[in-house]
């Protein structure tokens, strides 16, 4: 019993370039969450103000827009395993700045928001070609599996990199986070070097605006990806309560608990990562998203009608639950249904509506409590994410009834991706 519901870390096994990827992701994420905790520690250090610390979300969103939508076009024009190496070798020289910078008499502040701004860029070109480069590493009966194991990946990276940023920033300072974060990057270099090219399946064409908007015309022509999008920016925009969580904690009278609040959603979402094994052969993947939305709306909702501190994080935790079997079945529709030539630019898509959502949420959060109260407004998101998901889903007959086993486009890729099986073993035979 305990076999079929553990994570499936049999693609670790089988396949060489996928773990070379996996394991050059999980050291650089580590690194990458330092950093994260680091820079706006360090902008709080230079300036000791609130505007500035949260002005990096909004340096932050633009360049992640535009390179993210062009990160897309590329991860279907070029090699991807060199896209990612690329931006990693990037990523190294834009932290061994911040590194330098901070060991200056007086470390600048604009170059905190350059960087930062740098940092969004190049994640917007690397995300796209990260996600799409999967269905070409395992096999397509892997691909649930593998996604889970990606998202353990980053659990990993959010639980452990900020635990050890506070000692070093506590103990030998900001320079000593980023030169960890440096050493990270070296490492993820020499690994991902190892891993095979990943060209593109059709010819290669000059990245173009044309190429980006035939993604949007795809994404948009399919109503079960629709779905998928439009739930997710649903649950996200209406029921992130996140910007809330000092204010929650001061509320109910248990500041030393903020920690909590935050770290409540992971802890929910790494417990349905590790007993993930039944993904994999659970067909009904549309309906898996629709529910899981519609608990995330759900648990936040009772999380503010509760009082209770237990209560608050018990039902946090179940929404990072909730949102974790949703982004586990979204991207098994996303890998195991697109074609190779769409998968970059619909990468870039699905990156702006997992990281816009959310920033609006923040918003929409804040606002509503300003104008209302705490309460009403982490409720209210709560009520509106169900029902917006289950219009949705009532509109979208497609997305709702989406089977892994019937649907048009998941059999036709599983059809290529055997053909294409069959002929790389042949290949390894003759050789």
């Amino acid at each position: 019993m305990l076999k079929k519901i553990a994570v499936d870390i049999s693609p670790l096994r089988k396949f060489r370039d996928f773990r070379l990827l996996w394991g050059a992701g999980l050291i650089s994420y580590f690194g990458s969450m330092i950093t994260y905790v680091a820079l706006p520690f360090q902008i709080k250090e230079l300036t000791n103000s609130y505007i500035a610390v949260g002005l990096m979300g909004a340096v932050e969103l633009v360049p992640l827009i535009i390179f993210g939508l062009y990160g897309g076009v590329l991860a279907d024009k070029v090699d991807r395993k060199k896209m990612i190496w690329t931006t990693e070798l990037f990523c190294l020289f834009a932290t061994l700045s911040l590194f330098i910078n901070s060991r200056l008499h007086h470390p600048h502040l604009i170059w905190l928001y350059v960087v930062g701004a740098t940092f969004a860029a190049l994640d917007g070109l690397q995300r796209p070609s990260a996600d799409a480069i999967l269905p070409r590493l395992v096999s397509h009966s892997d691909l649930p599996s593998a996604s889970a194991l990606m998202s353990l990946r980053w659990q990993t990276g959010v639980i452990t990199g900020p635990a050890l940023a506070g000692i070093l920033l506590a103990t030998f300072g900001i320079g000593s986070a980023y030169l960890v974060d440096v050493a990270t990057y070296v490492v993820s270099l020499i690994l991902i070097a190892r891993v095979r090219s990943v060209k593109p399946t059709k010819a290669n064409e000059v990245p173009t605006m044309q190429s980006m908007f035939e993604g949007i015309r795809y994404a948009t022509s399919r109503k079960d990806l629709l779905g998928t999008y439009l739930v997710d920016l649903a649950a996200m925009f209406f029921a992130m309560p996140n910007a809330l969580f000092p204010f929650w904690a001061d509320q109910i009278h248990a500041r030393w608990a903020l920690g909590l609040f935050y770290a409540a959603g992971t802890i929910g979402s790494i417990l349905v990562t590790l007993t993930s094994g039944w993904i994999k052969n659970y067909p009904h993947h549309g309906r898996a998203v629709m529910v899981a939305a519609i608990g995330w709306g759900a648990a936040i909702t009772m999380a503010g009608v509760s009082k209770s501190l237990f209560f608050i994080i018990l039902f946090l935790a179940l929404a990072g639950a909730s949102d974790m079997v949703s982004a586990l079945f979204r991207g098994a529709i996303w890998n195991q249904s697109i074609p190779d030539e769409f998968r970059g630019r619909l990468a870039g898509i699905e990156l702006l509506s997992y990281s816009v959502g959310p920033l609006g949420g923040q918003m929409r959060a804040g606002s509503v409590a300003a104008w209302t109260n705490l309460r009403t407004s982490v409720i209210s998101g709560g009520l509106l994410c169900i029902g917006i998901v289950g219009l949705a889903a009532s509109a979208l007959p497609n997305f709702r009834k989406y089977d892994v086993r019937t649907n048009k486009f998941a059999v036709q890729q599983r059809e290529i991706r055997q053909i294409q099986e069959k002929s790389e073993k042949n290949s390894k035979t003759d050789q």
